[in-house]
Protein backbone atom coordinates (compact mmCIF):
# COMPACT_ATOMS: atom_id res chain seq x y z
CA UNK A 1 0.00 0.00 0.00
CA UNK A 2 1.01 3.45 -1.07
CA UNK A 3 0.29 6.14 1.73
CA UNK A 4 0.05 9.43 0.33
CA UNK A 5 1.74 12.33 2.16
CA UNK A 6 -2.06 13.63 3.24
CA UNK A 7 -2.33 10.37 5.25
CA UNK A 8 1.06 10.19 6.60
CA UNK A 9 0.25 13.63 7.91
CA UNK A 10 -3.39 12.69 9.01
CA UNK A 11 -1.57 9.82 10.98
CA UNK A 12 1.03 11.84 12.65
CA UNK A 13 -1.44 14.04 14.03
CA UNK A 14 -2.52 11.02 16.29
CA UNK A 15 0.58 9.79 16.99
CA UNK A 16 1.54 10.78 20.30
CA UNK A 17 1.42 13.30 22.89
CA UNK A 18 4.00 16.04 21.33
CA UNK A 19 3.01 15.24 17.84
CA UNK A 20 -0.78 15.58 17.73
CA UNK A 21 -0.12 19.11 16.03
CA UNK A 22 -0.96 21.59 13.17
CA UNK A 23 1.43 20.16 9.86
CA UNK A 24 -0.09 21.98 7.15
CA UNK A 25 -3.41 23.88 7.59
CA UNK A 26 -4.96 22.10 4.71
CA UNK A 27 -5.08 18.67 6.26
CA UNK A 28 -7.48 19.15 8.92
CA UNK A 29 -10.59 19.69 7.42
CA UNK A 30 -9.78 16.33 4.88
CA UNK A 31 -9.04 14.58 8.18
CA UNK A 32 -11.93 16.22 10.08
CA UNK A 33 -14.55 14.59 7.79
CA UNK A 34 -12.75 10.89 7.69
CA UNK A 35 -13.03 10.84 11.31
CA UNK A 36 -15.53 10.56 14.56
CA UNK A 37 -15.33 13.12 16.74
CA UNK A 38 -15.78 11.89 20.43
CA UNK A 39 -16.87 14.40 22.51
CA UNK A 40 -16.67 12.55 25.64
CA UNK A 41 -14.46 10.01 27.88
CA UNK A 42 -15.00 6.57 27.52
CA UNK A 43 -15.02 4.51 30.23
CA UNK A 44 -12.05 3.68 31.55
CA UNK A 45 -12.32 0.12 30.89
CA UNK A 46 -11.88 1.15 27.21
CA UNK A 47 -8.64 2.43 28.17
CA UNK A 48 -7.21 -0.45 29.44
CA UNK A 49 -5.43 -3.45 28.39
CA UNK A 50 -4.07 -6.75 29.53
CA UNK A 51 -1.01 -6.26 31.19
CA UNK A 52 1.13 -8.37 29.43
CA UNK A 53 -0.29 -7.71 26.38
CA UNK A 54 0.73 -3.72 26.89
CA UNK A 55 3.83 -4.99 27.64
CA UNK A 56 4.76 -6.63 24.73
CA UNK A 57 2.73 -3.76 22.65
CA UNK A 58 5.10 -1.46 24.50
CA UNK A 59 8.24 -3.19 23.80
CA UNK A 60 7.34 -3.79 19.29
CA UNK A 61 7.65 0.25 19.63
CA UNK A 62 11.36 -0.57 18.93
CA UNK A 63 14.12 -2.94 17.53
CA UNK A 64 14.42 -5.82 19.58
CA UNK A 65 18.15 -4.44 20.24
CA UNK A 66 16.94 -1.37 22.58
CA UNK A 67 13.57 -2.12 23.76
CA UNK A 68 14.74 -6.10 25.54
CA UNK A 69 16.41 -4.01 27.85
CA UNK A 70 13.87 -0.94 28.29
CA UNK A 71 12.05 -0.44 31.10
CA UNK A 72 8.13 -0.62 30.56
CA UNK A 73 5.58 1.36 31.95
CA UNK A 74 1.78 0.42 31.57
CA UNK A 75 -1.87 2.11 32.19
CA UNK A 76 -3.76 1.65 34.79
CA UNK A 77 -7.21 3.56 36.63
CA UNK A 78 -4.72 6.22 38.05
CA UNK A 79 -1.91 6.82 35.44
CA UNK A 80 0.95 5.25 34.40
CA UNK A 81 3.34 2.30 36.45
CA UNK A 82 6.40 0.98 35.90
CA UNK A 83 5.66 -2.87 35.15
CA UNK A 84 9.10 -3.53 34.30
CA UNK A 85 12.51 -2.26 35.32
CA UNK A 86 15.12 -1.72 32.92
CA UNK A 87 18.97 -1.54 32.00
CA UNK A 88 19.66 0.63 29.77
CA UNK A 89 17.40 3.83 30.36
CA UNK A 90 14.92 3.57 28.03
CA UNK A 91 11.06 3.17 28.48
CA UNK A 92 8.85 2.25 26.15
CA UNK A 93 4.95 2.59 26.92
CA UNK A 94 1.76 2.64 24.76
CA UNK A 95 0.06 6.18 24.48
CA UNK A 96 -3.96 6.74 24.44
CA UNK A 97 -5.79 8.86 22.64
CA UNK A 98 -5.75 11.66 25.05
CA UNK A 99 -2.17 12.76 24.48
CA UNK A 100 -2.94 14.26 21.13
CA UNK A 101 -3.93 17.87 20.61
CA UNK A 102 -6.57 18.98 23.37
CA UNK A 103 -8.89 20.36 20.19
CA UNK A 104 -8.27 16.73 18.13
CA UNK A 105 -11.12 14.83 16.95
CA UNK A 106 -9.71 11.43 18.41
CA UNK A 107 -8.75 13.23 21.49
CA UNK A 108 -11.30 10.58 23.84
CA UNK A 109 -11.02 8.07 21.09
CA UNK A 110 -10.10 4.59 22.55
CA UNK A 111 -9.65 2.63 20.25
CA UNK A 112 -5.94 4.46 20.06
CA UNK A 113 -3.00 2.80 20.84
CA UNK A 114 0.73 4.37 20.38
CA UNK A 115 3.58 2.15 21.08
CA UNK A 116 6.55 4.25 22.02
CA UNK A 117 10.28 3.81 23.29
CA UNK A 118 11.94 6.77 24.32
CA UNK A 119 15.36 7.28 24.34
CA UNK A 120 17.03 8.30 28.20
CA UNK A 121 16.58 11.81 27.47
CA UNK A 122 13.20 11.47 26.50
CA UNK A 123 12.22 9.39 29.15
CA UNK A 124 13.33 11.93 31.74
CA UNK A 125 12.25 15.07 29.99
CA UNK A 126 9.39 13.95 27.55
CA UNK A 127 7.35 11.60 29.36
CA UNK A 128 6.82 13.11 32.60
CA UNK A 129 4.17 15.40 30.96
CA UNK A 130 2.28 13.09 29.25
CA UNK A 131 2.25 11.37 32.66
CA UNK A 132 0.95 14.27 34.58
CA UNK A 133 -1.64 15.27 31.99
CA UNK A 134 -3.16 11.17 32.05
CA UNK A 135 -3.56 11.01 35.76
CA UNK A 136 -5.07 14.44 35.57
CA UNK A 137 -7.74 13.19 33.30
CA UNK A 138 -8.43 10.07 34.84
CA UNK A 139 -9.05 12.23 37.96
CA UNK A 140 -11.71 13.82 36.23
CA UNK A 141 -10.09 17.31 35.92
CA UNK A 142 -11.31 19.24 32.76
CA UNK A 143 -9.20 20.40 29.66
CA UNK A 144 -8.88 23.77 30.92
CA UNK A 145 -7.99 21.94 34.19
CA UNK A 146 -5.59 20.27 32.85
CA UNK A 147 -3.96 23.05 31.27
CA UNK A 148 -3.34 25.44 33.63
CA UNK A 149 -2.07 22.76 35.62
CA UNK A 150 0.51 21.58 33.82
CA UNK A 151 1.35 25.52 32.68
CA UNK A 152 1.99 25.87 36.86
CA UNK A 153 4.27 22.93 36.82
CA UNK A 154 6.26 24.30 34.15
CA UNK A 155 6.22 27.77 35.55
CA UNK A 156 7.27 26.45 39.29
CA UNK A 157 9.47 24.19 37.33
CA UNK A 158 7.76 20.45 38.66
CA UNK A 159 7.88 19.73 35.25
CA UNK A 160 11.79 19.41 33.34
CA UNK A 161 13.32 21.02 30.41
CA UNK A 162 13.45 18.91 27.40
CA UNK A 163 16.96 17.83 27.25
CA UNK A 164 19.25 16.95 24.13
CA UNK A 165 19.31 13.56 22.22
CA UNK A 166 15.43 13.34 23.04
CA UNK A 167 14.20 11.23 20.87
CA UNK A 168 11.60 8.25 20.54
CA UNK A 169 11.17 4.74 18.14
CA UNK A 170 7.22 4.41 17.14
CA UNK A 171 7.90 1.34 15.03
CA UNK A 172 5.25 -1.53 15.86
CA UNK A 173 3.25 -2.50 13.65
CA UNK A 174 0.33 -3.18 16.27
CA UNK A 175 0.22 -0.01 16.80
CA UNK A 176 -3.70 2.18 16.19
CA UNK A 177 -2.76 6.33 16.11
CA UNK A 178 -6.04 7.29 13.97
CA UNK A 179 -9.36 6.34 12.88
CA UNK A 180 -8.20 7.98 9.55
CA UNK A 181 -5.99 6.96 6.92
CA UNK A 182 -3.84 3.71 6.60
CA UNK A 183 -3.86 4.14 10.86
CA UNK A 184 -0.35 3.42 11.16
CA UNK A 185 3.18 3.50 10.15
CA UNK A 186 6.87 3.56 11.59
CA UNK A 187 8.57 6.68 12.05
CA UNK A 188 11.49 8.12 14.64
CA UNK A 189 10.49 11.74 16.25
CA UNK A 190 13.32 14.33 17.58
CA UNK A 191 12.40 16.63 19.72
CA UNK A 192 13.41 20.26 20.05
CA UNK A 193 12.94 23.28 22.19
CA UNK A 194 12.84 26.03 19.41
CA UNK A 195 9.84 27.69 17.59
CA UNK A 196 7.42 27.18 15.35
CA UNK A 197 9.61 28.30 12.12
CA UNK A 198 12.22 25.91 12.68
CA UNK A 199 9.38 23.03 12.16
CA UNK A 200 7.70 24.40 9.03
CA UNK A 201 11.10 25.10 7.21
CA UNK A 202 11.68 20.98 7.46
CA UNK A 203 8.08 20.19 6.39
CA UNK A 204 8.43 21.25 2.57
CA UNK A 205 7.25 19.59 -0.59
CA UNK A 206 9.76 16.50 -1.41
CA UNK A 207 11.72 16.21 2.00
CA UNK A 208 11.33 13.22 4.23
CA UNK A 209 11.27 15.57 7.41
CA UNK A 210 8.21 16.52 8.99
CA UNK A 211 7.97 19.24 11.50
CA UNK A 212 5.19 20.20 14.33
CA UNK A 213 4.93 22.77 16.90
CA UNK A 214 3.21 20.76 19.51
CA UNK A 215 1.04 23.78 21.14
CA UNK A 216 -0.12 25.78 18.46
CA UNK A 217 -2.81 24.26 16.87
CA UNK A 218 -5.45 24.60 20.05
CA UNK A 219 -4.31 28.16 20.69
CA UNK A 220 -7.10 29.50 19.43
CA UNK A 221 -9.67 27.08 21.52
CA UNK A 222 -7.38 27.41 24.24
CA UNK A 223 -5.46 30.42 24.02
CA UNK A 224 -2.99 30.04 27.43
CA UNK A 225 -1.34 26.92 25.15
CA UNK A 226 0.12 30.32 23.79
CA UNK A 227 2.76 30.88 26.09
CA UNK A 228 3.73 27.44 26.62
CA UNK A 229 7.54 27.37 25.29
CA UNK A 230 7.79 25.69 22.10
CA UNK A 231 8.84 22.40 21.47
CA UNK A 232 8.86 21.09 18.01
CA UNK A 233 8.90 17.73 16.84
CA UNK A 234 10.28 16.14 13.75
CA UNK A 235 9.38 12.99 12.46
CA UNK A 236 10.97 11.23 10.13
CA UNK A 237 9.25 8.33 8.17
CA UNK A 238 10.77 4.29 8.34
CA UNK A 239 10.70 1.88 5.63
CA UNK A 240 10.46 -0.69 7.77
CA UNK A 241 8.97 -1.79 11.20
CA UNK A 242 10.84 -2.46 14.31
CA UNK A 243 10.88 -6.36 13.66
CA UNK A 244 12.56 -5.52 10.09
CA UNK A 245 10.03 -6.57 7.86
CA UNK A 246 8.84 -3.90 4.92
CA UNK A 247 6.45 -1.24 5.87
CA UNK A 248 4.06 0.11 3.47
CA UNK A 249 5.32 2.49 1.44
CA UNK A 250 4.89 6.23 2.07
Amino acid sequence: MTMTRNQIRSIFLSAFVFVSALIAATVLPAAAQEQQTYSKMAPVEQYLMDRDAEITLARSAAPDAISHDASVVVLTRHGYETAVEGKNGWICWVGRSWLGMFDHPEFWNPKIRAADCSSPAAARSVLPYAYKRTELLLAGHSKPEVIAAIKSAIDKKELPALEPAAFSYMMSKSSYLTDSGGHNMPHVMFYESVGNDAASSVDVPNSPVMGVNYWYLSADAYPQLKSFPPLSVFLIGADKWSDGTPAPSM
